[in-house]
């Protein structure tokens, strides 16, 4: 855990309390990093982009709840920045005229993300896909949010999620991590 200590020190631009944050937040904010990118390489240079920010913004921290919340959040914002630098997020289509149907069982992806068998399924969505279902689904940003980010509509965060989820669970049934739904019989 990080403490105070700590942050004062990097304030500071103390070297060692710098290299105790990075070794202390790195591990969590790479797998961020690493479900946001397209290959390790990638995610390094946005956990080092993101650590860089962190680091000389780390003055503007205001105590108001966890250093590390505040660094995650520096961090997906990174992420999302070295993804549209790199013309990464050209693959999300704006598809708010197509009417927001769920074709999946929302209890079948909840209870399936459990682990790195998971995460892995999830890297193989198109980044699109993948980038607006890590900010809503983990990251926990509304689509208001994630449009902003992404500077698409709404109804094209919502569509581009309802598309990942379907994919995802076609994809876990597939490995035989999840069972299909049941489709309930007709009378």
């Amino acid at each position: 855990m990080v403490g105070q200590e700590i942050i004062e020190g990097c304030i500071r631009k103390n070297r060692v309390a710098q290299e105790t944050l990075y070794k202390e937040l790195s591990p969590r904010m790479m797998a961020i990093c690493y479900r946001f990118s397209h290959n390790r390489e990638d995610a390094e240079d946005m956990l080092q982009e993101g650590f860089i920010k962190v680091l000389t913004q780390i003055h503007t921290f205001e105590n108001k709840g966890p250093v590390e919340a505040w660094v995650r959040r520096i961090i997906v914002y990174t992420c999302i920045n070295y993804l549209k630098k790199h013309r990464k997020l050209d693959d999300i289509v704006d598809l708010s005229y197509v009417s927001d149907v769920s074709l999946y069982n929302e209890n079948t992806v909840t209870t399936a993300l459990q682990g790195k068998q998971i995460l892995e399924c999830v890297r193989t969505l198109p980044i699109g896909y993948r980038t607006v279902f890590n900010l809503f689904a983990l990251e926990g940003y509304s689509h208001k949010e994630i449009a902003e980010m992404l500077s698409i509509g709404e109804s094209t965060s919502r569509s581009q999620y309802t598309r990942a989820k379907t994919m995802l669970e076609s994809i876990l049934i597939d490995k035989g991590i999840v069972e299909p739904a049941k489709k309930a019989k007709s009378a």
